[in-house]
């Protein structure tokens, strides 16, 4: 029989530290606010809500696209003529299309919500959801201007604002945004 030995549990922070917490979305766009008040306005911002909202509707529009290919389909093989072979009643066509419009309907709805917004001293990158990184002058001399806003729900747990972005020698950008994460920048009257 083997003797018993101590064994030590770390401990998840010390006294010094702050313990780990978890925010919500809607803490996440209070706590930006609040700093952008305070002056703390660099490093880097999450779009949290932006990303729920843009993921939540793709899968919205997959699950539509996936319901009309299978009602189809069904009628194909309910229909006179249907136990053709798939080549010659188009229904390899047709899943190519489906397929076709799966992933552009899918890129066009997740590329507007960026991953992240990293504020600099003297410039503000705007991270895209597929790794793409724009850079556009310092916040102060950014242009903000919401083109939308929706409330939160079951699209996304906290409000979430269709914006364009612009600056001196930068063309206009539209991205999908949680309330708050360009805090700091020049807001321009709303668009009708």
């Amino acid at each position: 029989m083997a003797a018993s030995r101590a064994v030590r549990i770390p401990r998840l922070h010390s006294a010094g530290a702050a313990a780990p917490t978890t925010m919500g979305t809607a803490d996440l766009a209070r706590e930006r606010t609040a700093a952008a008040g305070t002056g703390a306005t660099h490093g880097r911002r999450r779009n949290g809500a932006g990303t729920q909202r843009a993921v939540r509707l793709t899968i919205c529009f997959l699950v539509a696209l996936v319901a009309i290919y299978a009602g189809f389909a069904l009628y194909d093989r309910g229909a006179p003529g249907g136990s053709a072979p798939a080549l010659a009643n188009g229904m390899l066509l047709f899943a190519a299309i489906f397929v076709a419009f799966a992933v552009f309907g899918s890129l066009y709805t997740l590329y507007p919500a960026p991953r992240a917004l990293e504020v600099g001293e003297d410039h503000v990158t705007v991270v895209g959801r597929f790794g793409r990184r724009r850079r556009f002058p310092r916040l102060e001399l950014l242009s903000v201007r919401v083109v939308r806003s929706y409330p939160a729900g079951w699209l996304a747990e906290s409000p979430v604002e269709l914006v364009e972005v612009w600056g001196e020698d930068t063309g206009v950008h539209g991205y999908l945004v949680e309330t708050g994460l360009f805090a700091g920048a020049k807001t321009s009257p709303r668009a009708r």
